[in-house]
């Protein structure tokens, strides 16, 4: 653990990171800053929201994903058992299979949930759910453990929200 600290954050690159601990200090307020100026870079796009419709905060996902990889394939950041001290031997990667048994028995008690709940308290708890999506000063926390309490299926659940809100269709960031 301690190399891969070393490694990963340069901590090792001082000579004392911990004495007094200004090297800590000093790199927490160097991110701070850089967050804070992110958050005003944002604010003047206006905000997250128009941020996420525009499609920049995917296209600054993107941009920084490449630009990380490349320095990690360069070596200008070591990730310790990816670029730095990684084996050079293959192990199988094992899969989960879903033994088809176990797949038509969780079907079945699907089935039997759905037909032996309270129909009418699970209308009236997805009823309650559209209610809070439609109001925007509406907690929509507590309708939505009442409808889970209810046993609505998450699909019902995700299908009121879209019944709601449309369905998010995200821009292209090419």
């Amino acid at each position: 653990t301690q190399q891969v600290i070393a490694e990963e954050t340069g901590v090792a690159d001082t000579v004392d990171p911990i004495g007094g601990s200004y090297y800590i200090e000093w790199l927490t307020d160097e991110l701070e800053e850089k967050a804070y100026r992110y958050f005003d870079k944002i604010d003047k796009r206006g905000g997250v929201i128009e941020c996420i419709k525009s499609g920049y905060l995917q296209r600054e996902i993107a941009n920084t994903s490449y630009k990380s990889q490349i320095q990690i394939e360069k070596k200008k950041d070591k990730i310790v058992g990816v670029n730095e001290y990684a084996s050079e031997d293959e192990y199988p990667i094992s899969t989960l299979r879903v033994d088809l048994k176990v797949q038509k028995k969780q079907i079945a008690r699907l089935k039997k949930m759905k037909k032996t709940r309270n129909k009418n308290k699970v209308e009236k708890a997805l009823q309650e759910l559209k209610d809070s999506y439609g109001d925007e000063n509406k907690n929509c926390m507590y309708p939505t453990m009442n409808a889970v309490s209810a046993y609505a299926t998450l699909q019902e659940i995700i299908e009121v929200g879209k019944e709601v809100f449309g369905e998010w269709r995200e821009p292209s960031i090419i």
